[in-house]
């Protein structure tokens, strides 16, 4: 006996199911839209569809590919065994991470040698400098702050990302609304109309980073960008003196998700601010979207770090090495949160009082 497939559909509108009605449209009995079979089929075949993905042989073609890094010094430290490299002059330096000293080790064959590097083009003291405009105008730091924060030593790193290149097509589909108002001389009306939008496009995307090291707060990495790609230049381990270089440890088939993520949420973005011109209303129901040909660059991005120390808490700050961007944590005051928000709502409750009894006398 042949197993039989059973259909059905529910309303997108309302979840109900849908009944097939004589005049060849699928009826809901529970909010009473009706839709064309085509369209109901359509988003049914995106609900069950896989999202295809392929990332072909390039991952064999960039390991056969690699080359090592050669005239460089491995360096692993002892506290929190974080692994990073520099030059072959280094005699001794601290941890970027711990702050704890780190020792040569006996493997100095070095990593992968990544494929472009963009340099640092602003020094120490003015990534010391941007930090501390940083903390100017920050309403919410405490009043003893600028008194009593010290600033530790300041590392410069280049870190390791990889810069995705991807097509992107697939299709999308919205519920969208349009608002209609008018008035006569007895009522004010509002008419509302619902659509069921799909969408199918394509979209291209150059050296979209992830950072390949899992140390790293990749919230942090994020917030540091842009950076401006047009000056990479080929990898050349003179780069390294003075600097620090981190290693990869999540390798391309680890970032690509996060890669993915951003690829996909940016042509979503595109695509809804198109629609947003017709409609009043535009909500993504569904979305696949799937990757054409990904390919990837190793490269090495300058970040300087450093640490803020206030009271028994230490702050982490990055300063993107190239164009001085500043990010990290700042210490609150508790009374000065309150004062702001609790004050102010404080005072709006006062006003709605004064109001309220105003409109009793």
């Amino acid at each position: 006996m042949s197993e039989q497939r059973l259909e059905s559909y529910k309303c997108p509108s309302c979840s109900a199911p849908l009944r097939y009605d004589p005049s060849g449209k699928l009826v809901c009995d529970s909010c009473g839209n009706s839709y064309e079979p085509d369209v109901i089929e359509m988003m049914d075949s995106y609900d069950r569809a896989e999202k295809p993905f392929d990332w072909g042989d390039y991952k064999r073609k960039f390991e056969n590919s690699a080359e090592r890094l050669t005239d460089s010094v491995v360096y692993v430290c002892r506290s929190c065994g974080a692994t990073v490299e520099t030059d072959a002059t280094t005699a001794a330096t601290h941890c970027p991470y711990c702050d704890n000293e780190i020792v040569i080790t006996d493997r100095l064959d070095g990593g992968l040698k990544p494929e472009g590097v963009v340099p640092f083009r602003i020094d120490k003291n003015a990534a010391i400098e941007a930090v501390k405009n940083h903390f100017k105008g920050k309403k919410l730091l405490p009043g003893n702050f600028k008194e009593q924060h010290t600033l530790d030593k300041i590392r410069g790193i280049y870190v390791p990302f990889w810069l995705f290149d991807s097509g992107m097509d697939g299709r999308m589909v919205m519920d969208a609304t349009k608002v209609r108002m008018w008035s006569d001389s007895n009522y004010d009306y509002t008419e509302t109309s619902h659509y069921l939008l799909g969408v199918d496009g394509s979209m291209n995307f150059d050296g979209v980073p992830v950072d390949g090291s899992s140390k790293m707060d990749d919230d942090l990495m994020d917030a540091l960008e842009p950076f401006d790609y047009s000056d990479i230049r080929p990898f050349d381990p003179v780069y390294l003196s003075g600097f620090l270089a981190d290693r990869f440890d999540d390798d391309p088939d680890q970032s690509l998700p996060r890669a993915e993520t951003r690829m996909k949420n940016s042509a979503e973005a595109a695509i809804r601010a198109e629609a947003g011109d017709e409609f009043t209303t535009v909500t993504v129901r569904n979305s696949l979207m799937r990757l054409i040909d990904p390919t990837v660059k190793y490269v090495m991005l300058p970040v300087y770090l450093l640490n803020v120390r206030y009271g028994d808490k230490n702050y982490r700050f990055a300063v993107n090495g190239q164009t001085g961007k500043t990010v990290g944590e700042l210490p609150i005051s508790k009374l000065k949160k309150w004062l702001y928000f609790g004050g102010w709502t404080a005072v709006a409750g006062a006003l709605a009082g004064f109001i309220v009894h105003w409109i009793l006398k």
